[in-house]
């Protein structure tokens, strides 16, 4: 499954060597050691993330969750279960408010040293990952009036700092949207002060040779993780979505919480490690759930276990993007490529993370995959139900008007989503 570091936010700034170990701590635990070769430009490069096409602007604001019911399985010292989340709201205006930060400075410099250690395709020097800028502002007023919420599971390892591009894009449309981190499976997660058992910048115990076990303590974990979310939040009637192992725990949410009102996964398995299928997969839904996949990461695991799934029928559906990879579902659909194109990271590097398609193509595909499912299954007031809902068969367009004729000159090609073979 994934492995990417992650956002926190908020807070004091931690002693210089509270950052340090905690980042040679999740060094030696990840016990990796490739990294992508690449030749640091003389200024540090800013990357830059797409903007959202909603109608709203979008405020955000950081929560510390504690929940006293639960220890922490991969660090019992701390005695509870902590949860770091960002919930983006559509806001009335955000003019004059900061920007919110992809990663603070501090998560920045414990993510500058482990990005390539946690994906070989980044670069170890070159990028400046503390200047990147949100487009959620810090201190906007909410609209008011009560709106669905959808609640976001990162990857395995992955941070909800990466999944803020499509996060804020859903916010724009009106929806409210919890980004939540997984501490202890996350790269790092910037808490808002120490506590006994754990630093203010905790990184990850994950390794890549990930065993049975482990997979199956970091999947039930994220179920019980999202389960106390909706706890927290008391909310109700809710739409879940996540990436790989996130998305293997949403579809399992929607499983066993009757509060779920539909799901999309994002190319996380179905089964676990020791190839025993998950419940959702075994026994079937009966309420809307989306798998997306790419062509790329494509492979037996993922077939059998999805396939398990849509043979009980009922409202699932399934469609995969071509010319694209796994993590494409992510920030790094965007950022990957700014890296390719001034030398920070290979070819070989970009298609390993997000495939060759073009940004233009996958990131409003996707943005627009997973809005108009919320669309037609969980709708904002005052929206048509359905309108841009996903097609039973064919394609979903990419971003521009294209003419009858052929593409608009320039432009890129429309997204090729389609019903997958089983």
């Amino acid at each position: 499954m994934t492995m990417t570091p992650d956002h926190a936010s908020g807070g004091h700034a931690p002693a210089r060597r509270t950052v340090v170990a905690g980042a040679l701590a999740g060094a030696a635990a990840l016990l990796l050691g490739t990294r992508a070769a690449s030749a640091a430009p003389a200024r540090p490069l800013v990357l830059r993330l797409p903007a959202p096409t909603g109608p709203h602007a979008v405020g955000a604001t950081v929560r510390h969750l504690v929940d006293p019911s639960r220890n922490d399985p991969w660090a019992p010292a701390i005695g509870v279960r902590e949860l770091m989340v960002t919930v983006f709201r559509p806001a009335a205006s955000g003019r004059g408010l900061p920007r919110m930060p992809q990663l603070t400075p501090d998560a920045a410099g414990v993510f500058t040293f482990l990005a390539p250690l946690v994906r070989p395709a980044l670069p170890a020097a070159g990028v400046d990952w503390a200047a990147t800028l949100t487009h959620a502002r810090t201190g906007a007023p909410p609209l008011p009036g009560r709106r669905p919420v959808l609640v976001y599971s990162p990857g395995g390892g992955d941070s909800r700092a990466l999944g803020g591009s499509l996060a804020i894009d859903l916010a724009s449309h009106g929806w409210t949207v919890v980004t939540v981190d997984h501490p202890g499976d996350a790269s790092e997660v910037e808490f808002l002060d120490e506590r006994p058992g754990r630093e203010r910048v905790r990184t990850t115990v994950l390794r890549p040779d990930l065993d049975a076990g482990t997979f199956r303590t970091m999947i039930d974990t994220r179920v019980s993780d999202l389960r106390f979310v909706l706890d927290a939040l008391r909310l109700d009637r809710v739409g879940l979505y996540g990436h790989s192992a996130g998305g293997t725990a949403v579809a399992q949410v929607l499983h066993e919480d009757p509060r779920v009102a539909a799901a999309v996964n994002l190319e996380g398995y179905l089964d676990l490690m020791d190839g025993a299928l998950l419940p959702v997969a075994r026994e079937g839904t009966d309420r809307p759930l989306l798998l997306a996949g790419t062509d790329g990461f494509r492979d037996a695991r993922l077939d059998r276990s999805w396939s398990a799934l849509l043979g009980h029928g009922g409202p699932v559906a399934r469609r995969q993007l071509a010319d694209s990879h796994h993590w494409v579902f992510t920030d790094y659909a965007a950022l990957v490529p700014q890296l390719a194109a001034v030398g920070l990271t290979t070819a070989a590097g970009r298609a390993s993370m997000v495939g060759t398609v073009d940004p233009r193509v996958s990131v409003p595909a996707v943005r627009k995959l997973v809005r108009s499912f919320f669309a037609r299954h969980l709708p904002v007031p005052g929206s048509v139900p359905g309108s841009g809902s996903v097609p039973a068969s064919g394609s979903v367009p990419g971003s521009g008007s294209v003419p009858a004729s052929g593409r608009a000159p320039g432009s890129a090609p429309p997204a090729r989503w389609g019903r997958s073979p089983q």
